[in-house]
Parts: C-alpha cells; structure tokens; sequence
C-alpha cells in the first residue's frame, strides 16, 4: 500500500476524546491503535456553535487527525446536519471510510458514487427499540437497508447481529467483531465510599433509563422486599419523562439516583466493588457497559435473552420478569459462593472474546482487505482466535 492509500476516515460519531459513549470509545482506541501500525487516520468530531462561520478545520490530537465539522442544529437535526456534512468532506479525501452506525446511512450513496471504500459496523437493530415513534422507526429501518447494500463490507458485534444483517445481505458480506475492553483491576474504593456506599454492599446499573432497558423492571424487583444492600441506578433522569417518573415512583429508600457520571475513573470503581451489575437490555448486540463489567469481575443479573447469554455466558443469573429478577436479586445477595463464580466466569469471558488488542487486529485486518480489494465470498472465517465464531 503506498503512504496515501494507507488511510482511514471514521465516521458516525460524535469525536475523540471519547466523551459521549461506546462508539466513541471504540473510535479512540481504533484511531491510537491504527496510528501506531503506521496508518493516516483521521476521525470526525462534531462541534455545537451558535453560527457557523468556519464550517470544517483540522488539528492533530495524539498523531490522529481530528476533523472538526461545526453545526448550528441540535438533536436529530444536527446529527443529519454534522453527518451530511462529514460525507461530503470524506468524498474528496484518501482512504477507506470506516462508518460507526447506519442512523444516516441515507448520505452513503454519496461516497460510493465517489468511489470510497465503505466499511460499516451496522451496531444493534435500531427499528426494533420500543421507545420509536412509527415514523422514527421506519427512518431507522430504511437507513439499516440502505447501509447493508450501500456498503462493501459490514461489521456485526454479535452473533445475532449477523444473522439478521443476513437476511438483508449475503451473510458473506458481513464478518463479526465484538466490542472490546481491557482490565479493570486493583480499583480503589474512595469513589465509591464518597457516594455513600459499601464496596461489596450494593448493585449497580449504569445504562440509558429506557423501557427496552427494564430500569423499571429491576428498581420494582429490588424494592419488592428489603434487602440490606443498595441498588445504584445510573443514568439521566428527567423530570417531565413518565417513564422516569414511573421508575422514581417504584424505588425504595434502599435505590438511589446519582444521576448520569460519565467519570470514567468513578464509573470504574462503581462496577468494580459492585456485588453484582444489573443489566436489563433486551436488544442490541453487545453492550459495551455489560463488556466492562464482565472486564470488572462483576457476577451479572441480565435479562434472559439470546444477546445476552451469548455476551455474559456464566458469569450471569438470568430473569425475564419482575417476579423472576427479584428471585435473581435475592439468589446474588444471598449467594457468596455463586457471586465468586460468576465474578470469575466473568474474567475468563472477557479475556476470551474481548480484549481490544483482538478487536482492533480484526478491523485493520478488514481495512486491509477491503483497500488491496479482497473479498471474501464464503462464510468468513474467524480473523483472530480469541474471537468467538458464530454458529
């Protein structure tokens, strides 16, 4: 490959640092990995201003390009806005265009017409999620149809992912990369202590406060009896939300609400101590805070779906209801031995299947491919042995 082809431009998310969530956290240590193997990358950050006067500059963080596309709209608007406006500028430059998401897979047709490489990881099924009006989720169905025939190679993070982008696309089209995460060890326990908690007396939730999450599920489970422990639930609460409100209105005086804290040294220590993290997500592919729990040690009570299982395996103890999450609940508070092998399951799991340095020798390993014009026409097959096939 010569100097300028060696290139990538990551797309779909809101920029590095990572401030915002798991695909930005992915773009950052895809970006530092790829930088030191001697690639040009370059990621695109979105920049909120009150008027647009310059619309796109260019400075360097760590070696990556950070390609800073300033937006005068806010919420989905400005999403499409800064998206749109990323597609145009990765049009004229060098390099396989790595897309996080197919949310605004609508503008890439664009990049193929200009003959860009187009490389997306097609994330969960977005147009399943509940919470979407019909309109919303016929956009997201559309635009998930648009990604898989629009791209050349698409990334699932699950098993399941990639059995349903199968039924959009030739399952050969598609090569599964988890989500990755690195250890999480010797934690001390300062945060947690200044929260007001025990290390080892409580579980934690960290997630979007959503039904498709069953926040309510397990803060009603939870209070159904005392309990002796404390349930720390994470996460944005609004006041003009009914769902949030119906969530507040079910807790017990042993649930408590610190809000959203995207401290990553705080959120660390949270998991860590936990006696057990509570993961209610019924879709999605593999979750990135239930990865960083397995990397944290934690025995898991996740809801009992086929997601799930394949991500947490026995590190979990699984319900489906509020009836069955509280018999969950009182099995991992009541249980020193089960928590100790789940916490241990847990460990094995993530060492197994991801750890970052396997995830990220995959992506280069498809970048490479797709820039030398390979292709694969057989079921692909596993491009690291620490990743787990699906079947």
């Amino acid at each position: 490959m010569t100097q300028s082809d060696n290139s990538i431009l990551i797309l779909g998310t809101r920029g590095i640092p990572a401030q915002h969530g798991g695909f930005e956290t992915f773009a950052e240590h895809l970006a530092l990995y790829l930088v030191e193997r001697g690639w040009n990358v370059s990621v695109y950050c979105q920049d909120e201003v009150p008027v647009v006067e310059q619309r796109i500059t260019t400075e360097d963080w760590r070696g990556i390009q950070r390609i800073r596309v300033r937006t005068a709209s806010t919420g989905p608007r400005g999403t499409l806005d800064f998206d749109w406006h990323c597609v145009r500028d990765a049009a004229t430059r060098p390099g396989i265009c790595l897309v996080l998401g197919y949310n605004s897979a609508i503008f890439l047709p664009y990049l193929r017409l200009r003959r860009r490489k187009v490389l997306t990881n097609m994330d969960g099924i977005e147009w399943m999620r509940p919470k979407w009006s019909p309109p919303v989720r016929a956009w997201f169905w559309i635009n998930e149809w648009i990604a898989a025939w629009t791209s050349h190679r698409l990334v699932a993070d699950h098993p399941l992912i990639a059995d349903h982008l199968a039924t959009r696309r030739s399952r050969s089209a598609t090569v599964v990369i988890p989500y990755g995460g690195t250890p999480i060890e010797r934690v001390p326990e300062a945060p947690v202590r200044s929260l007001g908690l025990k290390p080892g007396g409580y579980l934690v939730s960290i997630a979007r406060i959503e039904p498709d999450n069953n926040i309510q599920t397990i803060v009603e489970a939870f209070s159904a009896r005392r309990r002796g422990a404390t349930l720390v639930v994470l996460g944005q609460f609004r006041d003009d939300n009914p769902y949030h409100r119906v969530v507040r209105s079910v807790a017990s005086d042993e649930v408590v609400f610190p809000g959203p804290i995207y401290d990553t040294v705080i959120t660390r220590s949270l998991r860590f101590h936990a006696r057990a993290y509570m993961h209610g997500h019924t879709v999605g592919g593999t979750n990135p805070s239930l990865v960083e729990a397995l990397w944290a040690g934690n025995a898991v009570v996740a809801h009992d779906n086929s997601y799930n299982r394949w991500t947490a395996g026995e590190a979990g103890v699984y319900f489906g209801d509020a009836l069955s999450c509280d018999d969950a609940i009182s099995l991992i508070l009541g249980d020193d031995a089960l928590v100790a092998r789940c916490a241990k399951a847990a460990r094995e799991r993530a060492r197994s299947a991801f750890h970052w340095s396997d995830v990220l020798f995959a992506y280069e390993r498809e970048c490479i491919l797709l820039l030398e014009g390979k292709s694969r026409t057989s079921e692909p097959a596993p491009v690291h042995a620490n990743i787990p096939r699906w079947t």
